[in-house]
Order: structure tokens, then C-alpha cells, then sequence
């Protein structure tokens, strides 16, 4: 086997659960081959150069073997070798991913307290419903 479909590659290689969830990322634009915008039926070969997106992350791949079936993640491992620049950028975003703030503490108010609730409902005054009385 000198050649391989990519969706099938990206499955194999476990970058992709399912083979359809690399088709759709495929067609998202989010794979290039060698450069190029690839399509779920573009053939790589061993040496082709594949950028992929992962969620935040860009992973630039160079494809050492082919394997038309999943395997265990240490085959896996074996048909692709991530390039120092991508292995170096993922770890740069993971630190800064480690270093931010946590989400939650920039909230200043939040839900209402049960106090805040039915301080609410003395701004009503007597009237239980919200309709207008003449």
C-alpha cells in the first residue's frame, strides 16, 4: 500500500474519533496537505506533509507509514511524526491555556439570592400580579 485516502489516514492515525468527524473537518477547511486544500478523497503518501486543526491548536504532521485500519494508540503514533515547530507551538498554547485567568472570577453579579429575590418583590409593593389595575 503506497497510498491511503486522507479521512481514512486522519482515522487511522487516531486524530479523528470517526472517520466521518475527519470528513467533516475535511470540509471545513481545517486539513491541507502538502500545502493544499485537501478533500476527503485526496491520497497521502508517505513524506506528504499534513497541517491539521485541533480545536485551538494547528498540528503540522509529516506521514512516515499508511495503515487502512485503527489500531492501538502506540501504532498510531508510529505512521505520523509531529514537526518540532508544531510540537513546541502546542505546548506554548497549552502553557498559556494553564496561565489564564479563571473564567468565573471576572463575573461581578451573578444569579439573584434569595434575599435579592424578594427585595424584588417589595419593589412590587401589595399588588400580586404585574397588570395594571384601574
Amino acid at each position: 500500500m503506497d497510498r491511503l485516502r486522507i479521512d481514512k489516514w486522519l482515522w487511522a492515525a487516531r486524530f479523528y474519533k470517526t472517520r466521518s468527524i475527519a470528513v467533516d473537518e475535511i470540509g471545513k477547511g481545517r486539513v491541507q496537505i502538502n500545502q493544499l486544500a485537501a478533500r476527503p478523497s485526496r491520497e497521502v503518501r508517505p513524506g506528504d506533509t499534513v497541517v491539521l486543526q485541533q480545536g485551538p491548536v494547528q498540528r503540522t504532521v509529516v506521514v512516515r507509514g499508511l495503515s487502512g485500519q485503527r489500531g492501538p494508540a502506540p501504532v498510531a503514533q508510529q505512521l505520523y511524526e509531529e514537526t518540532a515547530d508544531s510540537i513546541a507551538a502546542r505546548e506554548k498554547a497549552a502553557e498559556m491555556r494553564r496561565l489564564a485567568p479563571e473564567p468565573a472570577l471576572g463575573i461581578q453579579q451573578g444569579r439573584p439570592t434569595k434575599r435579592d429575590r424578594r427585595d424584588l418583590g417589595k419593589a412590587w409593593g401589595d399588588r400580586w400580579s404585574a397588570s395594571i389595575d384601574d
